[in-house]
């Protein structure tokens, strides 16, 4: 059982142990309602009783000892007018007394088992014995290590684990709270919600739910909101009946209702908690709420329960709609225990299909474990094949060859003897080609081996280590040695001394008869060997510890070679990693360098390559300013041949001849300048600028068409540069005179 349910189990126990050890003497209260029942006064009879019963002004005193005494008349005829007095609370002294008359435990016949019971032992007492000062730690009568309280409670705790084995203990008081305590448990309910599944506090938990959901359903969206459970603030109510939420004297006067009604006074009672604190609840969070059930309700609850009572009685109870839920949450119950079978099935299938899978793993492993296997065997039965094959030729080329050499020796020698001859070739050929297939298949494995040796050269520790360890395996050995030879020496001495022993009784046997002196001799030898087997022993005992010792010691020096190993290894390791760290560092700034010595090489490779555009369209402007100059030179001089021809031949016949000369170069300078065009369109911003800027000079010479058609025929070369870019005005057709 759970740590809550022990605790919740010895707070519902010490509670009836308190109310029944509080009140007065039980004795002499029955003796006194023997006297009343023997005075044969008005008491007696019926009549007095309900008489008594209608009167609210009268004594609760006279009233309840009245009802006490006419207990069973009373439950019969007038139950709901004691239901009412049960509301209104019992009184303090009489509350033992109506408790075990509620739940009809007065004549138990345990009662009479409990000094047996009492002499027997539980398994759960440590339990019990550490719970028990934890139940009510404030609380009087129980705080007190080893008090009456505890003793009576403990006794109560213990007999009901032995009698109730599967709930592993309770808490309870003495003789008559006990019965009382058995009727709870059994008629009550209580006893199932106890238990280990706890199935009857989630249907409690369930139906007070559903009754939060239906009376106060803007607290219950606001508990769903903050994932406030209902478990989280009302198991206890129901574990315990508010035992441990409320004060005792509330929670007494509750407890006196749930022992009349059952716990049908806890939904009540809990819905009305609910109600009057409904408007701070929905105000807080999880943790607010929480400190507010647990600080804050129970003092709410100081002035006295008739206010709670009285608003629980108000609270709408139905005892079908209980029922139905009840069915509800039986059904869900057997819905999840089915899911969890299935679950439970599924996860089995589960594991026996990922099983099979792990089988099938292996299985495919195996069979391509089996099928590179194979592949290597026909690869190896290839081989041999071509072997045979090849060796096979040979043979054939060496029959061919002995029968040649037959063929010739036939005429000289012995045909017997060639045969023979032939057929131990024959032999000692086969016999050679086995042995090369043998050697081969030797230095095959031997290379094999050779492999497999290196991998595991290279996997084994330096020869430090090696030496290291043979070092400490040889001390080792001579400490073990040293033990073992020291081990019988001591076994020799203790088989020497248990003969001297053997034999000092043998001879002593006879001696009892002898003198007291004699006896005292041999006494004082008999202590003489005693105190030698136990130097013996001591010894012993002495080379035992130091075999211990040396054990010890070995184990130590071992543990410090390997830790002072895995320091060294640390060590080489970390250095290593520095190592790789400046390493990294440099081959970092390297890379660093390398990339700012390209960017450098790319920065003067640019520059080197706008120098020698620029230097190239600075030649070009040179080339043609050159050119510029040259063309008006040509110009000027063409002019002043102009004006001398002019000056003395015909100028009729002149006009026509530099019209036809014109004619002509106008036909000479179009295919030019066309592609003059298509040159100028595909040159970089560079160059166009540069030429942009070549124009300029040629534009600023300002030759008007009058003075173009003035000239005579010009020179190649300065017809194609005349015309193809440099002149941006054509020539007319008609020169002036």
């Amino acid at each position: 059982m759970s740590l809550l349910q022990g605790l919740c189990l010895l707070r519902l126990g010490s509670s009836l142990i308190v109310c029944r050890l509080l009140e007065t003497d039980s004795k002499s209260l029955r003796s006194v309602n023997g006297s009343r029942r023997n005075s044969g006064s008005s008491l007696v009879s019926s009549s007095s009783a309900s008489s008594n019963l209608s009167h609210l002004e009268e004594d609760s005193w006279i009233l309840w000892g009245r009802i006490v005494n006419e207990w069973e008349e009373v439950r019969k005829k007038k139950e709901k007018q004691l239901k009412d007095l049960v509301r209104k609370g019992i009184p303090h002294h009489f509350r033992a007394i109506v408790w075990q008359l509620l739940c009809n435990a007065q004549n138990m016949p345990i009662k009479d088992q409990y000094s047996e019971l009492l002499k027997m032992t539980s398994p759960c007492e440590k339990l019990i014995r550490r719970d028990i000062a934890r139940t009510y730690p404030e609380h009087e009568f129980f705080k007190e290590k080893d008090s009456l309280g505890q003793e009576v409670l403990f006794n109560v705790m213990k007999i009901w684990g032995l009698i109730s084995r599967f709930l592993c203990f309770c808490k309870m008081p003495e003789e008559e709270a006990f019965c009382v305590f058995v009727k709870l448990m059994q008629d009550y309910r209580l006893r199932e919600l106890f238990k280990p599944s706890m199935a009857e506090l989630g249907l409690c938990m369930y139906q007070f739910e559903c009754m939060i959901q239906e009376h106060l359903p803007e607290l219950h969206m606001h508990f769903q909101a903050q994932s406030f459970h209902t478990s989280m603030y009302a198991s206890s109510w129901f574990l315990t009946i508010f035992l441990t939420s409320f004060p005792l004297p509330v929670a007494t006067r509750i407890f006196d209702i749930f022992m009349c009604e059952g716990l049908e006074i806890v939904f009540r009672v809990g819905l009305a908690i609910l109600q009057m604190n409904q408007a701070e609840l929905i105000q807080l969070d999880m943790e607010g709420m929480l400190q507010h059930f647990q600080k804050v309700i129970p003092h709410q609850l100081d002035s006295g329960p008739d206010k709670v009572i009285q608003a629980a009685y108000q609270v709408k109870y139905n005892a079908k709609k209980m029922k139905k839920l009840e069915k509800e949450y039986t059904t869900i119950k057997t819905k999840e225990m089915e899911e969890q079978v299935e679950i439970k099935r599924l996860r089995t299938e589960n594991r026996l299909l990922k099983q099979r899978i792990d089988t099938l793993e292996k299985g495919q492993v195996t069979r391509a474990q089996e099928a590179e296997e194979n592949y290597l065997v026909k690869r190896e039965l290839a081989t041999v094949k071509q072997q045979s094959e090849e060796a096979s030729a040979q043979l054939e080329q060496a029959q061919k060859t002995i029968r040649q050499l037959q063929q010739q020796q036939q005429p000289q020698g012995n045909p017997r003897y060639s045969e023979e001859s032939i057929l131990q070739l024959e032999r000692e050929l086969v016999q050679a080609r086995l042995k090369e297939a043998e050697s081969q298949c030797a230095l095959k494995d031997m290379q094999d081996k050779i492999l497999e040796m290196e991998k595991r050269n290279t996997s084994l520790p330096d020869d430090n280590n090696v030496v290291r360890l043979q070092e400490e395996l040889i001390g080792v050995k001579l400490r073990e040695a040293e033990a073992l030879t020291g081990l019988k020496e001591l076994r020799q001495q203790v088989r020497d001394l248990e003969e001297h022993w053997q034999r000092h009784l043998a001879r002593t046997a006879g001696r009892w008869k002898d003198s007291p002196r004699k006896n005292a001799v041999s006494e004082l030898q008999d202590e003489l060997m005693s105190v030698r087997l136990r130097e013996a022993e001591a010894q012993a005992e002495l080379r035992e510890t130091r075999q211990r010792m040396l054990e010890l010691e070995t184990q130590n020096q071992i543990h410090s070679n390997q830790l002072r190993r895995a320091e060294q290894d640390g060590r080489c390791l970390q250095e290593r990693v520095q190592m790789l760290t400046t390493q990294n560092k440099d081959l970092h700034g390297q890379l660093q360098e390398i990339k700012r010595k390209q960017a450098e090489i790319e920065c003067k490779s640019k520059e080197e390559v706008m120098a020698v555009r620029l230097r190239e369209a600075d030649n070009i402007a040179a080339m043609a300013e050159l050119q510029q100059q040259i063309s008006e030179l040509e110009i000027q001089k063409e002019e002043g041949k102009v004006q001398g021809q002019l000056n003395h031949t015909d100028s009729s016949q002149y006009i026509r001849d530099l019209k036809d000369q014109i004619a002509e170069l106008k036909h000479e300078v179009r295919p030019p300048a066309q592609t003059l065009n298509e040159s100028v369109i595909s040159l970089s911003p560079i160059t166009r600028s540069v030429n942009y800027t070549h124009r300029l000079p040629v534009r600023s010479c300002q030759h008007t068409p009058l003075e173009i058609s003035s000239l005579t025929k010009p020179t190649n070369l300065y017809k194609r540069q005349f015309y193809s870019g440099y002149l941006s005005a054509e020539p007319s057709s008609e020169p002036k005179s």
